[in-house]
């Protein structure tokens, strides 16, 4: 049974969540401000945090900082409607999805289903079928292990990071959109765009010598972006957002 941790300081709002995550076969713990969170997370790791970004004692971007100091950790953040800037901030720590209030507590666990299984090991048994590494220059993904590596070294990425990094490399050489990126990686038919921008801002830094010029994932202009195949380190040329 997954292990859900509900972080919000509106009772109300605990409760509805608790009730349905825990019909859909969850486990449930509930914390009403960041400390308590950052504690309960520390003592009985959850498989996946919801965590509202305002709250008492500590704002939810400290405490997503926090609990994952501990290794990496899926967590849904929650929003107040047209807070654009917060979303981007919840974006920019690692937020693997977020929701915006008021919600549907039913929209929020098909997230939360959706977030936890790409979380999870493509299988949990390597075999002959599992999927090969895929590798371009620099550049090493384990897509059954969810295991990334550059010029040998591992890479920290969070979960969206991991998919949106294996599309590029199953998918080099091609122009593709924001909005065909959001349904292939998020698996979401619509949504607001600039989560995409964020992570591939994200993910620049991580995977590019130079992330203010990219010469992997280049910005295709009126377009969305493209995996190029790496040229020699001195060669090439890319776009910034």
């Amino acid at each position: 049974m997954k292990r859900v941790l509900v972080v919000d300081d509106d009772p109300t709002v605990s409760e509805v969540v608790a009730g349905y995550l825990d019909r859909a076969g969850f486990a449930v713990d509930v914390a009403a401000d960041g400390p308590t969170a950052v504690v309960q997370a520390a003592s009985r790791r959850p498989d996946l945090v919801i965590l509202d970004l305002m709250l008492p004692g500590m704002d939810g971007l400290e405490v997503c900082r926090r609990i994952r100091t501990a290794g990496p950790l899926p967590v849904i953040m929650l929003t107040a409607r047209g807070d654009e800037e917060d979303r981007v901030l919840g974006l920019e720590v690692g937020a693997d999805d977020y929701v915006t209030k008021p919600f549907s507590p039913r929209e929020l666990v098909l997230r939360v289903e959706s977030v936890l299984r790409r979380a999870g090991p493509a299988a949990a048994v390597r075999s002959e079928t599992a999927e090969p590494w895929l590798r371009s220059g620099p550049l090493a993904l384990d897509p059954s292990a969810r295991r990334a590596i550059r010029d040998g070294a591992e890479l920290n990425l969070t979960i969206r990071e991991f998919d949106l990094l294996a599309f590029f490399l199953r998918h080099p050489g091609q122009a593709t959109s924001r909005e065909q990126l959001m349904r292939q990686v998020w698996g979401w038919e619509f949504g607001d765009l600039s989560t995409v921008t964020v992570h591939v801002r994200r993910l620049r830094e991580k995977v590019e010598d130079d992330p203010a010029s990219p010469r992997l994932i280049s910005t295709v202009w009126g377009v969305g972006y493209r995996f190029d195949t790496p040229e020699p380190r001195d060669g090439g040329t890319g776009h910034g957002d």
